[in-house]
């Protein structure tokens, strides 16, 4: 039994592995993407931020900017579709990714302007 095991692991180490070639275009394409796209979440963020603001301003009860700007953020990914072609390509984790910092973004300007501009 231990000669089938150790044959089986000879055959394996045989066969070597091999890092797939690195494709630097692609690697720097997709990294001038999230760049892209992470300073849209962010100028996305701040604009929502001061919404967010603005509505607290007026008097609104506190659910309408929560309400208004979560809605934003789950229909943002089909903005950025919309802004730029290459984005159907991103993975879930750059989505992820985006949309965590688009609502801590939010959370963070908008609480900013609350606490700063309170008048």
């Amino acid at each position: 039994m231990a000669k089938k095991a150790r044959r089986k692991l000879d055959e394996d180490a045989e066969a070597g592995f091999s890092f797939p070639e690195f494709d630097e275009r692609k690697f720097l394409r997709h990294e001038y993407e999230q760049t892209f796209a992470t300073g849209l979440a962010i100028s996305f963020a701040i604009a929502l931020g001061f919404v967010s603001w603005a509505i607290d301003r007026a008097g609104l009860p506190l659910i309408v900017p929560v309400v208004i700007a979560i809605a934003a953020v789950v229909f943002s990914p089909y903005l950025f579709i919309r802004i730029r072609e290459s984005a159907g390509e991103y993975t879930k984790g750059d989505w992820a990714g985006l949309i965590l910092t688009e609502m801590f973004g939010w959370l963070g300007i908008w609480f900013l302007l609350l606490d700063v501009l309170r008048l």
